[in-house]
């Protein structure tokens, strides 16, 4: 039973890292940039739910925490792109009790792989524990601080959107550039080359929120997702009258 699982889980994680790669090159709010970003919504749902399933069955405890991450992470990053500025439901209830419960429990994981007699689970150091269950809590208090001010507005919205997929597409390419270095040549491993890809992510994300806070390119309209607000607000209209 877990061949056709393994098999989604591949196709889907080499789906999402080349529609990642497109999504997170293209203009924001762009039409190439809204399909790259489906396609790589649903492929990493895919890929972090076959992921955390085989990682359960492996007793693999660093694999389950990071699949349910990357699912929380990206679906998130999805609603936040498709709702308008101030709009917020249950489902954000929902995904701040389930980022909570995620943080405390990697932490918790952490803590105990920490006093073990190697301080690390199956070659993989606490700290990365600490990491994974620090951005869980982090994107909790993103969450919560959402639900205070009753949504996210503008250029923060962007903001939000980018963190969560750039560290959804970050969990993926670190999963497969380090963690299954296997696959490559050894003579590519022996390079530490592999390390550039797996951390690309983080790069082009500051590099997007810096464009996004800090200059006028988004500035002066309410997202670059607008084209499809308008879109809907169009929708709703002809279906009122």
């Amino acid at each position: 039973m877990r061949l056709p699982i393994l098999v989604l889980h591949i196709c889907a994680g080499i789906l999402g890292l080349v529609s990642g790669a497109a999504a997170i090159s293209f203009r924001k709010g762009s039409r190439r940039h809204g399909i790259a970003g489906n396609v790589f919504v649903i492929s990493t749902m895919s890929m972090s739910t076959a992921a955390a399933y085989l990682a359960l069955m492996k007793h693999q405890m660093n694999n389950v925490f990071g699949g349910v991450l990357a699912f929380y992470l990206v679906t998130t990053a999805w609603a936040t792109a498709r709702r308008r500025d101030g709009q917020t439901g249950i489902f954000d209830w929902g995904a701040l009790l389930f980022a909570l419960a995620v943080g405390a429990g990697i932490i918790t994981y952490g803590f105990e792989v920490a006093n073990s007699s190697t301080g690390s689970k199956d070659g993989v150091p606490a700290g990365m524990y600490f990491f994974l269950g620090s951005v869980a809590l982090l994107s909790a208090a993103g969450d919560i601080r959402m639900l205070v001010r009753g949504g996210v507005f503008g250029v923060h919205r962007i903001a939000r959107h980018l963190c969560r997929m750039c560290f959804s597409l970050f969990i993926a390419t670190g999963s497969f550039f380090l963690a299954q270095q296997q696959v490559f040549p050894h003579w590519l491993r022996k390079t530490n080359v592999l390390f550039l890809p797996a951390i690309l992510p983080l790069i082009l994300l500051i590099f997007w929120l810096f464009r996004v806070l800090f200059t006028n390119t988004y500035k002066g309209t309410d997202s670059p997702y607008r084209v499809h607000e308008d879109r809907a607000a169009l929708r709703e209209q002809s279906l009122s009258g």
